[in-house]
This record gives structure tokens, C-alpha cells and sequence, in this order.
């Protein structure tokens, strides 16, 4: 009895030591994705009025759970009967990031110069800030499962001559971590502020804290500015290297570019493409919109 007691608890700790190694080789592996993620996400998490941000994040986080919930069973199940899919899947989702990139670059270049009622007509349908709040969630959460599943494949890719066991701990291990890492930092970084006016409000405005604190204060717009644009290139970079690592002819293309301007390149393109395709379906579906609205003849 006691040796078999002994026995299973040395199968368990032989099952650790090898999630662990995993997961540890599976998080070098995701290390650059995980980068673009929170740029991303920390971009997408802000823009609220401060006593939404934190409600906000957490409507997000929770959905970024229910996302790897949902992306993990499936990349298993594809990963033993249908492989092929995982690829696809990817590049489809690479197209979704180059849209997001592109069109975002193209909003600047024709609309910077909008007054701001114009700018606020454009840039929203909403009419309430309640409505906008639910579609930056939604956006976010969005873009968080496309993120979500090169984070689960990259990891599981990694993984797959570790016995099924092991290959399952490793991988949620990694997604578990990937989502509290990022959301984690993104609460730090949209509580700058907050953080700052305690600050000085304990140093009564004087001395190294209460430095800290205005530098806190004045540093968040500029970080958030910042993470807008991280944020822009990370989607372009993203969706291109996937385009490069699961499209074997583009990743033998241009073998003289360096990899990154390589993949911004082909992140760019196929964004321009998905932004011209979108917006040719939408004029499309407006002329057919008003033909089925106008009066038929004797009417």
C-alpha cells in the first residue's frame, strides 16, 4: 500500500519536473508574442475615464480567460485529427491583425485633421459612451483570441513530443500565465496616474515622492500615446509573422530582409488588401442598400 502511494506520488513529481521544463522552453518560445500582446492589449485597455479603466480591464481579462478556455481543448483536438487546420486557422487570424494595423493607419492619414466633431462622427457610431465602452471591450476581446490562439499554438508546437499529459499542463500553464502577465502590467500601466496623485498627495507636493508622483502623473499620457503606436506596429508585426512562419514560400521570400522588416512588409500588405476588400464589400452593400429603399416605378 505504501509503496504504491509511493510510487504514484514519484509519477507526479516526475510529471511536474516535466511540465515544468516544458512549459519553461514553451514561454521562451511565446517570450516574443507575449511582448506584442501586451502592447496590443494595453493599447486597446485604455482611452477610458478613470473609474472605468479597472472594470473595463477586468470585463477584458475575463474574457481573455473564456477565450483560451475555448482555443486550448480545440488546438488539441485539431493538433491530433486535423493539423493542417492550426494553420489556416492562423493565417486567417493574421489577416484579422493586418486589417486592424492597416485600417488604423489609414483612419490617422485621412482623418487627423477632422475638427473634433467630425473626428468623434467618424471615429464612433455611438451614441452614448456606455455603447462605445461595450464595443472597445468586445474589439479588444477580439483581438485578444486571435493573440490568444498564436500564443496557445506557438506553445503547443513546442510541446508535441511531450507525452499528452504533460503537453496539456504546459500549455494552460503557459496561457494562464500569458493572460495575468499581460492584464497584470496593463492595470499597472493605466493606474500610473492614480498612483502618482497618491503619491503626492502623502509627500504634500515636496521631495522625492512627490517627484515620483508628478513624473507618474505626467508620463501616463505620453505612455498611453506611445503604447498607440507599439500597439499599431505590434498588430502589423504579428499578423506578418505569422504569414512568414506558416506560409512556407514567404518565408523563403526576400531572404536578403532582415526578419522584421520582412514580416512588417508582408503585415502591411496584407492589411492594405483587407482593408480595400472590406471596404469595397461595404460600398457594394450600400448601392444594393439603396436600390432595395428606392421606389418602384408608378409608385
Amino acid at each position: 500500500m505504501a509503496s504504491g502511494i509511493f510510487a504514484i506520488l514519484d509519477d507526479i513529481a516526475s510529471l511536474m519536473d516535466d511540465v515544468a521544463m516544458a512549459s519553461k522552453l514553451a514561454t521562451k518560445k511565446t517570450a516574443g508574442i507575449l511582448g506584442d500582446d501586451l502592447a496590443v492589449n494595453a493599447e486597446k485597455a485604455t482611452g477610458f475615464i478613470s473609474s472605468r479603466e479597472l472594470p473595463v480591464l477586468w470585463a477584458i481579462t475575463k474574457g481573455s480567460f473564456i477565450n483560451k478556455l475555448i482555443i486550448i481543448p480545440v488546438a488539441m483536438l485539431l493538433s491530433y485529427f486535423f493539423p493542417q487546420a492550426i494553420t489556416w486557422t492562423l493565417v486567417l487570424g493574421g489577416c484579422y491583425l493586418a486589417y486592424e494595423g492597416v485600417e488604423k493607419i489609414v483612419h490617422w492619414l485621412l482623418h487627423r485633421n477632422d475638427a473634433p466633431g467630425e473626428m468623434k462622427k467618424v471615429k464612433t457610431a455611438a451614441t452614448d459612451e456606455a455603447t462605445a465602452e461595450k464595443a472597445k471591450i468586445k474589439s479588444a476581446i477580439t483581438t485578444d483570441f486571435i493573440l490568444s490562439v498564436e500564443i496557445v499554438i506557438i506553445a503547443l508546437g513546442s510541446v508535441m513530443d511531450k507525452p499528452l499529459p504533460t503537453k496539456i499542463i504546459s500549455v494552460a500553464l503557459v496561457a494562464l500565465l500569458a493572460t495575468i502577465g499581460v492584464y497584470g502590467i496593463v492595470a499597472l500601466i493605466v493606474r500610473m496616474d492614480d498612483a502618482g496623485f497618491a503619491l503626492i498627495k502623502r509627500s504634500q507636493n515636496s521631495g522625492f515622492r512627490g517627484w515620483l508622483g508628478k513624473g507618474l502623473v505626467k508620463s501616463l499620457p505620453v505612455v498611453i500615446r506611445a503604447l498607440s503606436v507599439i500597439g499599431t506596429i505590434a498588430l502589423l508585426l504579428v499578423s506578418g509573422g505569422i504569414f512568414s512562419h506558416n506560409l512556407h514560400p514567404l518565408y523563403e521570400a526576400l531572404p536578403s530582409w532582415p526578419s522584421i522588416l520582412k514580416e512588417l512588409t508582408y503585415g502591411i500588405v496584407a492589411g492594405l488588401a483587407a482593408v480595400f476588400l472590406v471596404s469595397l464589400i461595404k460600398w457594394v452593400g450600400g448601392k444594393f442598400a439603396k436600390k432595395s429603399v428606392l421606389p418602384k416605378d408608378g409608385e
